[in-house]
C-alpha cells in the first residue's frame, strides 16, 4: 500500500524517481577515476604479458580468453618530468580498442582530454586506462599535478 504525500505523489514513485536519478547520474563528471560507458574499467596495474595456458581437456576457457584483443597499447615511463617516449602525436584508427599504460616517479593522475578517462598513478606503479576510441578528432592525454602532456591522440 502506498502512502499519498502532501504534493499527491506516492513514496513508491518517488522511491523510484529517486532510483532513477541515481542510476543516471548527473552528466559529466571531472574525477578522472569515474569512468564513462565508452571505457572499460580503470586499474591500477596492466595485465599480466604473459599468455594464458593452454586449457587442458575438459577444462573449461578463463575469463581472460574471452576478453577483446587490444588494438593499441601505449606505454609512457615518466622520470624526474620526462615523458618516454617524448611528448607526440600517436593515430588509432576509430573503433580500436586502446589501453595507455603510464609509470610516474612521482604520484599523480592520468587523464584522457575528450573522453574524460583518468587513472590513478600511484609513484611507481602502471596505472592503467583502456577505452574504445568511438570519438574521432585530437586528443590531450596528460597528468594533472605535474601538468606533463604525454602525447596526442589522434582518432581517425
Amino acid at each position: 500500500m502506498s502512502v499519498r504525500t502532501p504534493a499527491g505523489r506516492t513514496t513508491a514513485a518517488l522511491a523510484a524517481a529517486l532510483t532513477a536519478l541515481l542510476l543516471v547520474g548527473c552528466g559529466q563528471d571531472d574525477d578522472p577515476s569515474v569512468a564513462t560507458p565508452s571505457a572499460a574499467p580503470t586499474s591500477a596495474a596492466p595485465p599480466s604479458a604473459t599468455t594464458a595456458p593452454t586449457p587442458t581437456a575438459g577444462a573449461t576457457p578463463s575469463a581472460a580468453a574471452s576478453t577483446p584483443a587490444v588494438d593499441r597499447q601505449i606505454t609512457v615511463t615518466i622520470a624526474k618530468r620526462r615523458v618516454d617516449p617524448p611528448t607526440g602525436r600517436i593515430t588509432v584508427g576509430k573503433g580500436e580498442l586502446v589501453r595507455i599504460t603510464v609509470t610516474s616517479d612521482v604520484s599523480d593522475e592520468l587523464h584522457v582530454h575528450g573522453y574524460d578517462l583518468g587513472a590513478r598513478l600511484p609513484a611507481g606503479t602502471p596505472g592503467l586506462v583502456e577505452f574504445r576510441a568511438d570519438k574521432t578528432g585530437l586528443f590531450e592525454v596528460e597528468t594533472h599535478e605535474t601538468e606533463l602532456v604525454l602525447f596526442q591522440l589522434v582518432v581517425r
